[in-house]
């Protein structure tokens, strides 16, 4: 997240350098927002927003490798919440259990597993190899990790339901990981994705 600037323009134009001569806060759609006003009477309201990601339009060797990333981006979409929803488990279980012993993080993994397996498992068994193949990578780029390690990492509970179901159906070598530049086209699909995730530092998340 980063702050930016938002111009709202109250008159013709904008000139001059930016130098707040009143602030307070405005109601813009029932969000509450600091602001500044300039020299020139020009309104500037502070607020935080999403990245945004800009590219120049991609170029392709050929129609098949077009045609490649154009299937790819599609899987992609499809597998995107699967991902989202992986990640975040793998950043609040490290989370939570860092500070655990061995026997209390078995056990607090281990509480997840109904529910996983109920919500992944059916989902995951529509998809096609492709998009597995798509999913897993997504899952290696963001944590950096080979989809193997994370599973012997959370080798309880989580295996049979999760990540193992995953590396099962779809017979790729777990072990190998993600390497940026060996599939230029999932490359590409890839850099669009953002599946990060930063579990927030409050009270109750142990």
């Amino acid at each position: 997240m980063k702050n930016i600037l938002l111009l709202f323009i109250t008159a013709f134009g904008f000139s001059g350098m930016l130098q707040g001569q009143a602030n307070g806060t405005i109601s813009v759609a029932g969000q509450q927002y600091p602001y500044i006003v300039d020299d020139c009477g020009d309104t500037l309201i502070v607020a935080t927003l999403d990245d945004v990601s800009i590219s120049t339009m991609r170029e392709f060797k050929s129609r098949e490798d077009y045609l490649r990333y154009r299937r790819y981006r599609r899987y992609a979409a499809k597998v995107y919440p699967y991902a989202v929803e992986a990640v975040k488990i793998f950043r609040e279980v490290e989370y939570a259990t860092q500070a655990m012993k061995e026997k209390q993080r078995r056990k607090y993994i281990k509480t997840l597993h109904k529910d996983l397996k109920q919500q992944f498992t059916d989902p995951l068994k529509n998809l096609t190899k492709t998009q597995g193949m798509i999913l897993i990578k997504m899952i290696e780029r963001e944590t950096d990790t080979p989809v193997y390690y994370l599973i012997k990492d959370l080798r309880n509970g989580l295996t049979a339901t999760y990540w193992s179901t995953m590396g099962s159906l779809f017979g790729h070598d777990l072990k190998d990981g993600y390497h940026e530049g060996q599939d230029s086209i999932l490359d590409a699909v890839l850099q669009d994705m953002d599946i990060s995730y930063d579990v927030p530092d409050v009270q109750g998340v142990k």
